[in-house]
C-alpha cells in the first residue's frame, strides 16, 4: 500500500511540471516564430527583387520538352494554314474546268458562207452610205473620208413607221398578260411604249426587261426610272441572256420585233421552251429616193439591212450595176443582194474586219494603188 501511495504521490507533481513545461515550451516556440517571421519579413523585403527574377526565369525559360512541343505545334498550325490557303485555289481551277466542260445551253445555227466577187478593183472616190447623216465629227467615216480625200454622201433608203393601234389588236396580243419584254433595238422601245400609251395600258412597275445590249437598257431611262426596275442586258446577242431567262422561265415574254426580222431570237426562246409572243410593233417601208438621180455616179453604195436593198431595187428597177461596188453589213444584208441579183463586193463582219468602215478602208487601200 505504500509503495501505491508514493507513486501517486510523485506522478501528480510531475505532471504539474510537464503542463508547466509544455506552457513554456509554447511560449517559447511563439517567440520563435514571431522571431522567425520578423526574420522573413526582413529578407523578403531584401529579397524580393531577387525571388522575383528567379520566378521570371522559371516562367519564361522552356524546358526541353516544352520547347519540342511548341516546335511540333508551330508546324502544324503552318500545315493547316496551308491547306487553307490551297483549298480555294484548287476548289476554283476545279469549278473552272467543270464549267469548261459544261457545253453551252444554246448553240446558234452555223452562219452560211458568204462569197464576195472577184471584180476589177478601180478606184473609189466617192461613196454612198444608207444610213442618215451623223451629228458629230467624231465618226469612222468622216475619218476615212479624209485618209482617201473621198466624197461622203449619207441617205436613208428605209424609214420605220409605227404599227396602229387598230392593227396591233388583229393579233390578239394581251400586253399586261406578259411580265418580262425582250427588247433588242432602240426602236423596240420607242414603239413598245407608244403601243402601250395608245392603248392606254400603264406598265407595272414589276415588269422585267431583258435588253440585247447595254445601250438599249440606259435607253429605258427616257420611259421608267432605271433603278427602281428589274433590267438585264446582255453584250450584243441573245445567246448572253440564257441564264438570266432560264431564271426567269416561268415568266410569260413578250417580244416587240419589226416585220422584218431575224428569226434567230425566235429560234433561241424555242430551244429553252420558254413561253413568249410575237407581237408586231413597227414596220420598215422603202423611203421616197427622188432626190437621187444617178446611182453610178457613186463608186460604192453601203448597205446595212435588207430592206434597205429592197428599197434599192423598188426606187431604181432599171438600175444597173456596171462598176458600182455594193458593199453589205450582216449575212441577211448579204444574202439579200444576192436574192435581187446584184453582185456583192465588200462584206463585213468578217475575220479580219469586224466593222464596216474597216471592210471598206481594206478594199480601197488595194484599189486605189492602181
Amino acid at each position: 500500500m505504500t509503495a501505491k501511495k508514493t507513486k501517486s504521490k510523485l506522478a501528480r507533481p510531475s505532471g504539474r511540471k510537464s503542463a508547466k513545461a509544455k506552457k513554456g515550451n509554447s511560449s517559447k516556440k511563439k517567440a520563435n516564430t514571431s522571431k522567425k517571421k520578423h526574420s522573413k519579413n526582413k529578407s523578403t523585403k531584401l529579397r524580393k527583387p531577387v525571388a522575383k527574377k528567379s520566378i521570371s526565369k522559371t516562367k519564361k525559360g522552356p524546358t526541353k520538352t516544352n520547347s519540342k512541343k511548341a516546335k511540333v505545334v508551330s508546324v502544324v498550325l503552318k500545315a493547316k494554314k496551308i491547306k487553307e490557303v490551297v483549298k480555294p485555289i484548287v476548289t476554283e481551277t476545279l469549278k473552272k474546268e467543270r464549267k469548261s466542260n459544261k457545253q453551252p445551253a444554246y448553240l446558234p445555227p452555223p452562219l452560211p458562207k458568204i462569197e464576195v466577187s472577184n471584180w476589177q478593183k478601180n478606184k473609189v472616190k466617192s461613196i454612198l452610205i444608207s444610213q442618215p447623216q451623223p451629228e458629230s465629227e467624231k465618226n469612222p467615216y468622216f475619218d476615212l473620208g479624209k485618209k482617201y480625200s473621198l466624197n461622203l454622201h449619207f441617205r436613208q433608203f428605209i424609214k420605220v413607221e409605227g404599227l396602229s393601234s387598230m392593227d396591233f389588236r388583229l393579233q390578239r396580243i394581251e400586253i399586261l398578260a406578259h411580265h418580262a419584254v425582250i427588247l433588242t433595238s432602240k426602236l423596240s422601245v420607242d414603239h413598245y411604249f407608244r403601243m402601250c400609251n395608245e392603248m392606254r395600258v400603264t406598265v407595272p412597275e414589276t415588269m422585267k426587261y431583258f435588253c440585247i445590249n447595254e445601250q438599249t437598257a440606259y435607253y429605258l431611262q427616257k420611259y421608267i426610272q432605271y433603278r427602281k426596275r428589274k433590267i438585264f442586258f446582255g453584250h450584243g446577242t441573245i445567246s448572253d441572256l440564257v441564264d438570266v431567262i432560264k431564271k426567269n422561265r416561268d415568266e410569260k415574254f413578250l417580244l416587240p420585233v419589226s416585220d422584218v426580222h431575224k428569226e434567230q431570237i425566235v429560234e433561241f426562246l424555242d430551244e429553252l421552251k420558254i413561253t413568249y409572243s410575237k407581237g408586231i410593233f413597227y414596220r420598215t417601208v422603202s423611203a421616197d429616193l427622188a432626190d437621187i438621180t444617178n446611182l453610178n455616179e457613186f463608186d460604192a453604195l453601203v448597205f446595212f439591212t435588207p430592206a434597205g436593198i429592197k428599197s434599192l431595187k423598188q426606187n431604181f428597177p432599171s438600175f444597173k450595176q456596171n462598176n458600182t461596188r455594193i458593199a453589205a453589213f450582216g449575212h441577211a444584208t448579204a444574202q439579200m443582194v444576192k436574192q435581187l441579183g446584184f453582185r456583192l463586193d465588200i462584206f463585213a463582219p468578217n475575220p479580219v474586219n469586224p466593222s464596216m468602215t474597216g471592210a471598206i478602208d481594206c478594199y480601197i487601200k488595194e484599189a486605189n494603188k492602181r
